[in-house]
């Protein structure tokens, strides 16, 4: 089998990616397809050099940014990739239980069960977990991993509340070219898993392999009704709170009423005002633990 890696090196995991090559080696790889970039937005032209020389199987080194991008490759294609999850919040990797030990992983690569997921595919750019615009983004990124380590998952709901100031936008959203909402919103969610740090539940019915996006908007506006959503959030799930309104679809087609920041698993993009979402069934082929 031809192996592939797409590494960042400037992301840390285990005893980083020296220690990969010598799992490797061990396990008859000697020689991979290597190529490393210092940016997630390098992967793309690597992997795509990496699939050109007949890689079987394609091994990610970096974060949630660097996944994406591979993801977005990937799609449609009967290559399978494997997670290591060498970054800060790794959304990917928490959803699907994936070993935070080189090792585990590289062994989940090699003789894990292949499993096929749909994504989403946001403004023509395909994401695995989640994408969304408002204080989502600034949620996600803004989270420093001092504030993490402390707080756990409530870190990113209080990275969130700083973002407070911002004013709500007007938004019509359509699902599968139905109107299904119309007013003001300070965030808008699509998935296509529902779990992101620590246990956060933000879509707790989410399947990766159900042909359908969830979709949320967030009404909440000012301190304490996003106070009130946090701790539904923390305790619960988001769609227990007042303030959220969800449904599922496969198709969305989003309006905004002025430019606003969106995010693709955690990776911040142009302002923009409109979104189109459709989800892509069972297009990419994971490595997941054997059950």
């Amino acid at each position: 089998m031809k192996v592939g890696v797409i590494a960042n090196p400037g992301k840390s995991f285990g005893g980083g990616l020296l220690e990969l090559r010598r799992v490797l080696d061990r396990a008859g790889i000697a020689d991979p397809l290597w190529r490393e970039v210092p940016k997630s937005k390098k992967a793309p032209a690597a992997l795509k050099r990496v699939l050109a020389d007949g890689a079987e199987l394609v091994f990610a080194w970096g974060g949630d940014g660097l996944v994406q991008r591979c993801i977005d490759v990937l799609a449609g294609s009967d290559v399978p990739l494997a997670v290591l999850p060498a970054g800060t919040s790794n959304l990917l990797a928490t959803n699907l239980d994936l070993p935070l030990d080189i090792e585990d992983a590289v062994e989940v690569g090699l003789r894990g069960e292949r499993r096929r997921i749909d994504v989403g595919r946001l403004n023509g750019e395909r994401f695995a977990v989640m994408a969304g615009s408002g204080i989502d983004a600034a949620m996600i990124r803004d989270a420093d991993g001092s504030l993490k380590d402390r707080l756990g998952r409530i870190a990113y709901v209080w990275s969130g509340l700083k973002k407070l100031r911002s004013e709500p936008f007007g938004a019509e959203i359509k699902v599968d070219g139905i109107r299904w909402f119309k007013g003001d919103a300070t965030c808008i969610l699509i998935g296509n898993l529902g779990r992101l740090f620590d246990g956060i539940e933000v879509f707790a019915d989410a399947r990766a392999d159900d042909g359908k996006l969830e979709v949320g908007v967030i009404t909440a506006d000012g301190f304490v009704q996003w106070a009130r959503t946090a701790a539904r959030t923390v305790v619960a799930n988001s769609e227990a709170s007042p303030f959220v309104q969800a449904t599922r679809a496969e198709s969305v087609k989003v309006k905004l009423s002025r430019k606003v920041m969106y995010e693709l698993d955690g990776g911040d993009r142009a302002k923009t005002k409109s979104l189109k979402a459709r989800v892509e069934p069972a297009a990419v082929t994971l490595c997941v633990p054997r059950s």
